[in-house]
Order: structure tokens, then sequence, then C-alpha cells
């Protein structure tokens, strides 16, 4: 059997969630031939084990030092040929999982996925996004990242949603070491070396709730954005520039 790992870092405030994110794992229909596991990292080393009486979901914690090393500590325990996002408060849409490894499985020059993505209100209402999305396809190495400066900020895709080929993210040093935004520090990195490629049919619900990570005053302070932003950027040109220079 070939894997998908989907990663998951949780931190107390989100741990009620987990069981919705695990119907929507254990609803997804994949190739024959596939199987899922699912490792969940908790952010802190005190947490009480969730059990979902599944040998496909493993449960492991760490010291506390932010989601992009909880991602990092559960990627040491994969063992799937391609790596899944999925944030412990958001949950997959039905087929997500099939269409990524359709596409990376048919597109051997793609290191690579998102895909389009919902928000989930707290109602229960399911919006869709006002779509400036790339549209179905290739996405070429840097396009994200011109994207990304000339709309200052802007994501034309949406991090969340990437499922990623697992030698790529580790040659790459997997997430990037920041207190916020490391999925976006990632696909900045992903984009420079690789082609990657969109898929237009929603594969994600973006919980809307009141302890959301991305609602908070830190990861919106302008200084602190300033200077995540400037890093990520910084080293997705600097790959760039070693990618272009001939060999010495």
């Amino acid at each position: 059997m070939r894997t998908v790992s989907v990663i998951t870092p949780v931190h107390p405030a989100h741990m009620r969630f987990l069981p919705e994110a695990y119907e929507s794992l254990r609803a997804q229909e994949l190739p024959q031939g596939w199987r899922w596991e699912w490792l969940i990292q908790h952010d802190g080393e005190t947490a009480a084990e969730l059990s979902f009486d599944d040998p496909r979901v493993t449960f492991s914690a760490s010291p506390a030092a932010g989601a992009a090393c909880a991602r990092n500590m559960a990627l040491a325990r994969s063992s799937g040929e391609f790596v899944r996002n999925l944030d412990a408060d958001d949950l997959l849409m039905d087929g997500a999982l099939q269409r990524d490894i359709d596409v990376l499985v048919g597109h051997a020059h793609v290191g690579w996925v998102t895909s389009a993505a919902h928000d989930l209100l707290p109602d229960g209402e399911v919006v869709s996004w006002a779509s400036d999305d790339p549209g179905e396809g290739v996405l070429e190495p840097g396009w994200t990242l011109d994207v990304f400066i000339s709309n200052e900020w802007r994501l034309p895709v949406v991090p969340g949603t990437m499922c990623v080929r697992r030698d790529l993210l580790l040659a790459l040093g997997g997430w990037m070491a920041l207190p916020r935004s490391e999925d976006t520090g990632l696909l900045m990195a992903l984009q420079t070396v690789s082609a990657g490629y969109f898929i237009a049919t929603p594969s994600m619900l973006y919980r809307k709730h009141g302890v959301q990570v991305t609602a908070g005053n830190a990861h919106n302070d302008p200084v602190d954005k300033k200077l995540r932003y400037g890093m990520i950027v910084d080293r997705a040109q600097a790959l760039r520039h070693m990618c272009t220079q001939p060999a010495r």
C-alpha cells in the first residue's frame, strides 16, 4: 500500500475540534492501493491524548514551541510519500485526498498541490470565498511569489490545503521556523524550486471561530507581520537566486 500522511498540529484550545477533523478524514475515498495515516502532534507535553480507536491515527506531544515545530515533529514520524496539511480546526471535503494523489501521480514534475477552500461559519453555514484563484492547472515556479509580492502579501492560493512530495518537503527543511505563517514560508520555498498545481474543486472547510490563530492580535500586528513576511520573501528570493545561477 502507498501512503499519504496527513499532519495536524494542535494546541489545547483546538483539541475539541479533532473529532470532526477525524470524521472528515475517515470519509475520504482514496485511489486503489492507497491508504492514509494521520499524525497528530500536540504543541506541549501535558495534553490528554484523544483515542480514535483507529490504527491509522497516532498522537504524540512535544515541548511547546509553536505550530512549525509541531508540524516538523509529526513529519519526523510520517511514512507517506505525500504529506497533506490539515489544521486541527479545519475539515477535509469529499474527494480531497484522491484529487491530490491523482495530480501528484499524474504529473511527475509537480512537487506540490493546493486547492480552493470554503469558509465554515460558527452557525454551520458554508461560504464560498470571493474567487481570485489562479484557475485549474500547473503553477510555474516563481509565479506564486511574484503575485504575493505584487499584491502586498495577499496569497493567490491557500497554504492550508497543501499536499507535498515528502522528499521535497524534507529537502527544504520542513515548515519554516517562524512563530506564525510557517505554512506560507513553506509554500514560498516550494514554489521557488518546483512547479505546483492548483485544483479548482474545494478541498477544505476553513473554520471561523473565536480562538482562531489568524484572527489574533499577534498574527496581525504590522511590525510582526513585516518581519515574518520579509523573512519569507528574502528566503524565497535567495533560493531563486541560487537556482538560477550557473554551477561553479
